[in-house]
């Protein structure tokens, strides 16, 4: 029979707890999973580029929210004014299908601002999600853009919103991040090369601590662009911030921002507490068993047979007078017969 040691047994427990230990530590410290292709923003397609006034114009689009209600408005002056410059009371509402996309008829008519027009679908359920298409309505004035006195001059034309997913590592305490997106238009007489913003993030009474970020591009005197500019929190971060946009000392745009709590960490570290010390025992206790001394093992007899004598007890038993039944006295001897 073969004999194990006293410490295999046992040493198979911490390599499983080693395992356990390690596959945490790497789920926490593996780099977050690179970001794929951006995705499409919700698009507008008419059926026409240009209509009188009575007529329709066949409104349609793909990449928008499911089951999310829409209004389409016919603006003027590319809607640098706000919802002022639409013809409001002519608007229609569209309800997305389950792919995001829809499809809706415009009635053509004179918006209370001069062209160019555009066709304007915003969200009116969900997050703001606003998209334009560029349209000319046959027989309305067209004028040049309004230009204020001054120089170039941005100012927000839609609400701000934030985009993209942190991804599961921000449940082990990994740093929140988002894309801050909103549209500018520039009111002034200039145009507005690479424009360099201040982002800033607030929790709760604190300060907003400002970091710059510059976009890339030009905008035109009486053109918009919709701009994307990265929002990162500290590691850990959790609770609700407020996320505010500042361009030229100012100001101009605002998004509150909640951020669940990172229980991954908490859990993290109560496996922590509870694995090390289990480990750290089994270890000890398989140690223990390595170099304690071995017992001396045990023989067993078989029943029919004689335990073994020593040498020493043999020749002792050798030397003392041994009597059998014939070779004892005649007086001594037994006999069979009955008594005399």
């Amino acid at each position: 029979m073969t004999k194990h040691q006293p410490g295999t047994l046992r040493s198979a427990a911490p390599s499983r707890t080693y395992s356990v230990l390690l596959l945490a530590l790497l789920l926490v410290l593996l780099p977050p999973p690179t970001a794929g292709a951006a995705e499409e923003g919700p698009k507008v397609a008419l059926d026409r580029q240009q209509a009188a006034k009575g007529g329709k114009v066949t409104v349609s689009g793909s990449g928008w929210p499911q089951r999310t209600l829409l209004m389409l408005l016919l603006c003027g002056e590319n809607m640098l004014g706000g919802t002022n410059s639409c013809a409001n009371a002519q608007g229609r509402a569209v309800t997305t299908d389950d792919r995001g996309a829809f499809r809706k008829e415009l009635p053509v008519v004179a918006p209370p601002k001069p062209c160019p027009c555009v066709v304007h679908v915003a969200t009116v359920t969900g997050g703001p999600t606003t998209a334009d298409a560029p349209f000319a309505v046959t027989g309305h004035p067209t004028a040049p853009l309004p230009a204020p006195t001054g120089t170039g001059k941005l100012a927000v034309l839609a609400t701000t919103r934030l985009e993209g997913d942190s991804g599961v590592l921000v449940f082990f305490g990994a740093a929140p991040a988002r894309r801050l997106v909103f549209t500018v238009g520039n009111l002034g007489t200039t145009p507005v090369k690479d424009p360099v913003f201040q982002v800033g993030t607030a929790h709760g009474v604190y300060a907003p601590q400002w970091d710059e970020r510059q976009w890339r591009g030009t905008i035109a005197p009486g053109q918009k662009a919709k701009v994307t500019l990265p929002v990162e929190l500290s590691a850990g971060a959790h609770g609700d911030y407020e996320v505010s946009v500042r361009y030229g000392g100012k100001v101009i745009a605002t998004q509150p921002w909640g951020v669940g709590r990172p229980w991954g960490v908490t859990v993290f570290w109560v496996l922590l507490a509870v694995v090390v010390p289990a480990a750290l025992f089994r270890v000890g206790m398989a140690v223990v068993d390595r170099v304690r001394p071995a017992r001396p093992a045990r023989a067993s007899a078989a029943p029919s047979e004689a335990p073994p004598r020593a040498p020493s007890e043999i020749a002792a038993t050798a030397s003392l007078p041994w009597f059998t039944p014939d070779s004892a006295p005649a007086e001594n001897r037994p006999t069979t017969k009955g008594p005399p």
